[in-house]
């Protein structure tokens, strides 16, 4: 068992050593494009899909935020009711007769997913851009996204994603980890292994969107899979880091559970979907998959390997503590004190700096452009306690994969 749990934590360090390592590399080989943005070439035409169930609290300011964008050439922003039971349609129906460009389109409640596809058969433009409809996109985030598609095979662009206006707690380790993200995703655009497209802002080639047939219905997290669809017909993925839209975030423990849970469950979906891809098809097969699977299998290992120590560790404290009583023995003594660290803490708390630096090098990256700055407490709850909860929502999101029947919302 000793050598078991040794080769798992062996396993972690190997992993976080490598990826941190394989950022640290492809940043300094890049890091003079991180913030690259190519003037468009041509008039790209676009128009905005924006997918709205129950979202009376935010559709008008994410209309108008869209409507703000400083891009000459957006031609129509389509707001899709999936249904809403509240006042969603009544304001959306106000916001056409405001604006010219605005289009309300009603259907049955069916998914965020098939929406947008159903609003792409209103579009004539060449591009079309998704916005979730509590998201806010930054007056110049389009014009700064388009030109990426200057680059032939280029099927899809996405944008930095930050929370908006972070108020509690929870808020404030989503705002950290959003950042973190939005930095490994330019750096992984280097390499054509962007996994995920997010829902706050994206722009795609309908032309390509509609060719590999649109977004998936059936799965939690149509921006995930609809991305790996995408590379695995051989689309490039390309991000824009100078840019972003703000997005509102869990606000409570029990909401982020439930966002994060469904990611989990759509992860999961989708590699189960691709997983004969896996040493085929370029990136998605070489290194996209693998990188998922490897952080399910420690996200697990982790988990198990935590509740092992905790339990034996209670277990002989509970044992320990009843012999002493009953024997009347020494329950500690100076001797039992090991003071000396293994190696196996010492690549520990190498890794634990290593991604502490890390974390604040990709915060003061993008709070150039966003703002922001983060307090000392929470970056430390964010290492120390935030990113450790993981491996419980993974085991929960794996559950309801394995029992199926979860739902979007």
């Amino acid at each position: 068992m000793v050598e078991l749990l040794t080769a798992i934590y062996l396993a972690y360090m190997f992993a976080a050593f490598y990826f941190l390592f394989l950022f640290v590399l492809i940043f300094v080989q890049n890091r003079k494009e991180v913030f690259e943005c190519p003037k468009p070439l041509k008039n790209y035409s676009l128009s905005v899909v924006i997918p709205a169930y129950n979202e009376q609290d935010s559709v008008k300011g994410t209309v108008e935020a869209v409507l703000a964008s400083d891009y000459p050439y957006l031609e129509k922003v389509i707001i899709v009711n999936d249904g809403s039971k509240d006042d969603t349609e009544k304001i959306s129906a106000e916001l056409e007769k405001k604006y010219k460009k605005v289009q309300l389109f009603n259907k049955l409640n069916s998914g965020k997913a098939d929406s947008i596809n159903q609003a792409l058969k209103l579009i004539k433009s060449d591009y079309a851009a998704v916005v979730d409809a509590d998201s806010y996109p930054r007056s110049d985030a389009i014009s700064k996204m388009i030109g990426f598609f200057n680059e032939e095979g280029v099927g899809a662009v996405t944008t930095s994603i930050i929370v908006r206006e972070p108020k509690n707690f929870i808020q404030r380790m989503q705002a950290i980890e959003y950042k973190v993200i939005a930095f490994t995703r330019k750096l992984l655009g280097f390499v054509d292994s962007i996994y995920v497209t997010p829902g706050p802002l994206a722009i795609y080639d309908k032309k390509v969107l509609i060719s590999v047939g649109g977004f998936d219905t059936k799965n939690m997290t149509e921006d995930i899979e609809l991305t790996w669809k995408l590379v695995y017909n051989g689309y490039k993925i390309r991000m824009s880091f100078d840019s972003y839209a703000s997005t509102v975030s869990p606000d409570t423990i029990k909401k982020w559970f439930k966002q994060r849970t469904r990611w989990g469950v759509g992860g999961m979906q989708t590699m189960l979907k691709y997983k004969a891809s896996i040493t085929k098809k370029g990136m998605l097969g070489f290194f996209i998959l693998p990188f998922f699977s490897l952080s399910l299998i420690l996200g697990f290992l982790g988990l198990g390997l935590f509740s092992y120590r905790f339990i034996r560790g209670f277990i002989v404290s509970y044992l320990s503590t009843e012999y002493s009583i009953t024997s009347n023995a020494v329950l500690l003594s100076m001797q039992d004190i090991n003071l000396h660290p293994s190696i196996l803490h010492f690549f520990g708390i190498t890794a634990f700096i290593l991604g502490i630096l890390f974390i604040l090098f990709s915060l003061h990256f993008i709070n150039k452009k966003t703002g922001g700055n983060e307090r000392f407490f929470s970056l430390a709850f964010y290492s120390l306690i935030y990113m450790t909860v993981y491996p419980i929502v993974l085991a929960f999101a794996f559950y309801k994969f394995v029992v199926g029947g979860y739902t979007w919302r």
